[in-house]
């Protein structure tokens, strides 16, 4: 992002000193090119990877401590929200494209917490200076000499990550009230429409801005009936929130005057097309006449949403699902379908954070989905926003944007 003329971002990538930026869990999230440089990696073999699968021991070397040393300090700086510089190691590392072969290195490493608006940690930044070859240096220095610049050499070292961290704190900042600002103004949260309790979450992942791409919407139709959307577009952030702001704004006002769902989402697929990012965009629509008890839904490569019966069993809405917007060359009419509802049911629209699991099929999460809807079908509208959240996100955080919207019919 830039503010006041300053791309952080290029900052972080022209820095001179090797720097990573990983999540609490010691995830790679990236790495400036002096660490490329440094480590003779690629940004694409290090991005997503945990730190010590891609940094392991030396396994020849049975007193190898790189690994306890640098996981103590980063575990630490976690915890306490407080920067840490390490002593110098010895930290042995695999050279490229030779698996099992390490060479004896040096390292001078600070680790740093960037911490959100309320003081809890989001990332850790991960600066390194190799010193293999002062350390060969200083073999030749008398022991005094070797103290003096050692204690330098961390002083040096300490003052700019600190400088580094405190810039990164503002610019975080700084994105983040324009976050809160456009989550306020694009995502109302409802309490009631027409005879309906209503219940909205909207979660970012872990570690992001306070604003992502996902969105939902609920629209007062004529008659009595009333239309709502999830939606999901591909990213996080505030570029994503864009055009998330875009799509929504064009949807909430197509489904006022399309025949019905489908028809909205056709409109929506064409403009859809003239908006940069909006590619592979998944939404969902279900329009809900309580007169005649059903609802009528399309979706353009959404998860389907659920529908929770008085009576404990849930049915998940899949009989109308299309291409993602903008995934066809051509345009082609998306189908629709309708479904009958008893009076007391509940439906649930949703983004994909609330179920889907790195590795593991979609139907085992739509199965805790449909598990949780039924053992706790008595709930209120919030009261089961909540319990899902609380039941159906990984306790370390979402990994993924999530947005929820629960309506009792």
């Amino acid at each position: 992002m830039r503010e006041s003329g300053i791309d952080y971002e290029g900052v972080f990538q022209a820095l001179p000193s090797a720097a990573l930026v990983l999540d609490p869990e010691l995830v790679i999230l990236d790495a400036n090119q002096a660490y490329q440089r440094q480590s003779g990696l690629r940004r694409d073999r290090l991005i997503g990877r945990h730190l010590f699968d891609v940094f392991p021991d030396n396994p020849a070397d049975p007193a190898a401590s790189g690994t306890r040393n640098l996981r103590a300090s980063l575990e630490r700086v976690a915890a306490t929200g407080q920067p840490d510089s390490m002593a110098l190691q010895r930290y042995d590392v695999q050279v490229p494209d030779r698996p099992g072969v390490f060479e004896e290195r040096y390292w001078s490493p600070i680790n740093a917490p960037v911490l959100d608006q309320d003081g809890k940690v989001v990332l850790l930044v991960h600066r390194v200076e190799e010193v293999t070859e002062l350390m060969r240096a200083r073999g030749q220095a008398d022991g005094g000499d070797q103290q003096r610049l050692m204690e330098a050499d961390l002083f040096t070292r300490a003052r700019e990550l600190q400088e580094l961290n405190e810039r990164l704190r503002e610019a975080h900042s700084r994105e983040r009230g324009v976050a809160l600002a456009l989550q306020r103004a694009m995502l109302p949260s409802p309490e009631h429409i027409g005879r309906h309790s209503v219940a909205v979450r909207y979660r970012p992942a872990v570690g992001t801005l306070n604003v992502c791409g996902d969105w939902y919407d609920l629209v007062d139709l004529e008659e009595g009936r009333i239309a709502v959307t999830v939606g999901d577009v591909v990213g996080h952030g505030l570029e994503a929130a864009c055009v998330m702001g875009q799509l929504r704004s064009a949807l909430s006002a197509a489904v006022r005057v399309a025949e019905g769902p489908a028809e909205a989402l056709d409109a929506l697929g064409l403009y859809a097309r003239s908006v940069e990012g909006a590619e592979s965009t998944t939404a969902v629509l279900a329009a809900i006449d309580h007169e005649a008890g059903t609802v009528t839904y399309s979706s353009a490569g959404h998860l389907p949403p659920a529908v929770l019966d008085p009576t404990g069993a849930v049915r998940f809405l899949d009989k109308a699902t299309d291409p993602p917007l903008g995934a066809r060359v051509k345009h082609v009419p998306r189908p629709q379908a309708r479904t009958y509802f008893a009076e007391g049911s509940v439906l649930v629209l949703y983004t994909d954070g609330l179920i889907e699991r790195r590795g593991e099929d979609i139907y085992a999460g739509l199965g805790r989905l449909a598990d949780c809807l039924t053992r706790h079908r008595a709930l209120g509208a919030e009261e089961l926003a909540d319990v899902l959240l609380t039941d159906l996100l990984p306790s370390t955080g979402n990994t993924d944007d999530t947005a929820l919207v629960i309506l009792r019919l």
